[in-house]
């Protein structure tokens, strides 16, 4: 889609705002909370700069879409709209696409974001509102000036609904997410949304929830993942505990395209190693982690599938 740029607004220190319509002022393609979009940047040059970017706005507005843009100074993609897009320009846009969804029939929601990973749930909060549903959300910042939605979610927070967590720079100094995720309340749901490092906390604090109850959106750097080792590749075999599949991963064929091929459906986005959206639980075997963002605790349970391969002859995954 064509989108043009209604509006550009000031959301935080180095976070912009900005508004996408159509341009001939018709409807969007429906979108539900967690869900974002692809932005094509650079249509100009040779394939162009693909960037995702969550919505923020309420699912229930057919008019527009609304992202919020962190400036990075490795990032290329929140450079360009930060410099040198303009109120009036126009974008190529992808369709929504959601692997973050809220889940149906949960008693609580438990919403747990850093930084920029706020604008999913900002869309989710919405939608619970709507819904008369429970929820609490603890938001991690550095600092009140760093804060985007602050405005917004104060009646919330002043309502006990939102907890701001400031850390100056310091996650030591913030949000205890050990403790926070210690003792699941039955029928809860955690989702999560941030930056590398809370997210392996998270992702290690979670671990012992119960299946299904943990969903997550994983926000990285720009930095693609390390090139593909084929010549390090073994064969393996894959075995879906839940499932019940078991299957041959020869060299040169990562875990996803294996189990694509024989109709699992698995949740994927940049299929590159940096997004998270595929990472998976193992419950037994070696993984060889090929991915640059989880740290040592979450890799004790955890692994990206679009890339990762294993050290021992059988991998069994919570599937």
């Amino acid at each position: 889609m064509q989108l043009r740029i209604r509006s550009i607004t000031y959301l935080a220190e180095d976070i912009n705002g900005y508004e996408l319509v159509d341009p001939n002022g018709h409807d969007l393609p429906r979108f539900s909370a967690g869900s974002h979009i692809g932005v094509r940047l650079g249509a100009s040059e040779p394939g162009g700069v693909w960037r995702d970017y969550s919505l923020w706005n309420d699912p229930a507005e057919r008019r527009r879409y609304c992202i919020a843009v962190l400036r990075e100074k490795l990032g290329e993609g929140s450079r360009r709209l930060h410099d040198a897009v303009k109120v009036g320009d126009t974008v190529e846009v992808s369709l929504p696409r959601n692997h973050f969804s809220l889940a149906e029939g949960a008693r609580r929601h438990l919403l747990l974001a850093g930084g920029i990973g706020i604008t999913p749930i900002m869309a989710m909060i919405a939608e619970l509102r709507r819904r008369h549903a429970e929820f609490q959300l603890h938001y991690c910042t550095r600092a009140p000036e760093r804060t985007a939605f602050r405005d917004e979610l104060d009646l919330l927070a002043a309502l006990g609904r939102v907890v701001f967590h400031y850390d100056g720079g310091d996650p030591a100094k913030g949000l205890d997410i050990a403790a926070l995720l210690r003792e699941p309340e039955e029928g809860t749901h955690l989702y999560i949304c941030g930056p590398a490092g809370m997210m392996e906390a998270a992702t290690a604090a979670s671990a012992h929830w119960p299946p299904g109850s943990v969903h997550y959106e994983y926000f990285a750097g720009p930095g693609a993942a390390p090139p593909a080792r084929f010549e390090d590749d073994r064969r393996f075999r894959v075995r879906l505990a839940r499932s019940g599949g078991e299957y041959d991963v020869p060299p040169g064929e990562t875990i996803i395209n294996v189990l694509r091929r024989h109709g699992v459906e698995t949740r994927t986005s940049c299929e590159l190693g940096y997004c998270g959206a595929c990472m998976t639980r193992y419950l037994a075997g070696e993984p060889e982690h090929r991915d640059p963002i989880l740290g040592e605790k979450a890799r004790e349970t955890h692994m990206l599938i679009c890339c990762s391969r294993a050290k021992s002859d059988v991998l069994v995954l919570d599937l």
